[in-house]
């Protein structure tokens, strides 16, 4: 065997007939020029493609440039936007009314504002509403910790999770995620209240792939592993009630980031950020250190027979990215001619 071929079976994604491999900036240059075609500026653009690009080099295939297909495809798409602006706002909190931007845009703005608040008062509490699809939690979160804070930030959303014993959904997939600063750089936690996100849903139903037994549901309430009609219905929440739980309390913060303020519907979105500078709890400033102690303390646990390491959240995620920004991006060919057939 070659050293070519050698080298691409030790590649962290398999190539396909079914696939395409992008480097970097062609995946970023395609998600562009698509998101243009379809009337964003390129400065929003480029921000929504920032995020798409990471989602993607983290290994959450359904978050990457296929996301581009939903955008394009929701009807809020083809509604007026208005400049994202903050409409109640006080030394340590804002609201901002997103203008019927997409997520990916009106939470990277209020990620924005959170920073210039936390880092002016030690504290910040930032909601923006008026907006849909916001992607991955952990990216905003990322770029808050980063500055050394603390951050906290839910997404509630339109209804995709039906209740236990339902036959309908009353509440988003509603993510939730929290941020630390370590030494050693941020820890993120990161997880979806719903069993499936409903971006994986999507690209299932895009691929005519179907999904796992047991969390998809019809229009009827019916379970199915058809992923077409489950887009038709919803799925469970993740972990029973306890998952149910967590679904319905992102949905009662979305209510603080004014998810009700636009539609009057308290099942809509709202995007909700906590963000604390540590010193405002210690103020000698060893978060950091002992965030990285506490890592440590983890992963020094004794293992099982047969496990190589103790991981930590995130980690695994970070790794990949640094992998795929020298492998390049796979991408379902089908994905590539559709986002070039926008």
């Amino acid at each position: 065997m070659s050293s070519v071929s050698s080298a691409a079976n030790d590649r962290i994604d398999a190539d396909t007939p079914d696939t395409v491999r992008l480097s970097e900036s062609e995946a970023r240059a395609l998600g562009e020029g698509a998101l243009q075609r379809i009337g964003y500026p390129a400065e929003d653009a480029r921000i929504i493609v920032d995020q798409l690009i990471d989602n993607a080099l983290c290994g959450y295939k359904f978050a990457g440039l296929p996301r581009i297909l939903a955008i394009a495809g929701d009807q809020k798409t083809r509604k007026a936007r208005t400049p994202i602006r903050v409409i109640h706002e006080t030394p340590v909190s804002a609201m901002l009314d997103g203008g019927n931007n997409v997520g990916y845009i009106a939470a990277y703005r209020a990620a924005e504002v959170a920073v210039e608040k936390v880092r002016a008062m030690g504290i910040a509490s930032v909601g923006a509403y008026n907006s849909y699809y916001s992607g991955r939690n952990a990216y905003f979160v990322e770029r808050i910790v980063s500055e050394g804070y603390f951050a906290f930030h839910v997404a509630s959303a339109q209804p995709h999770v039906l209740p236990p014993g339902a036959a309908a959904p009353a509440l988003g997939t509603n993510p939730i995620c929290f941020g630390f600063p370590s030494d050693d750089g941020p820890v993120i936690v990161d997880m979806g209240t719903a069993s499936l996100m409903w971006g994986d849903v999507m690209l299932h139903a895009h691929l005519g792939q179907p999904l796992p037994e047991g969390i998809g549901f019809d229009s009827q309430g019916q379970p199915t592993t058809n992923a077409s009609e489950v887009l038709k219905g919803g799925v469970s929440a993740f972990g029973g009630y306890k998952g149910y739980a967590l679904c319905f309390a992102v949905q009662a913060m979305g209510l603080l980031a004014g998810s009700m303020l636009k539609s009057g519907d308290p099942l809509d979105y709202g995007f909700y950020f906590i963000a604390l500078d540590p010193k405002i709890m210690l103020p000698g400033g060893d978060f950091a250190r002992q965030m990285s102690d506490l890592v440590r303390a983890v992963k020094a646990t004794p293992r099982q027979s047969g496990t190589d390491e103790i991981r930590i959240p995130s980690e695994r995620a970070y790794r990949e990215r640094d992998r795929r920004r020298v492998e390049g991006i796979v991408l379902e060919r089908k994905v590539v001619e559709s986002l070039k057939a926008l």
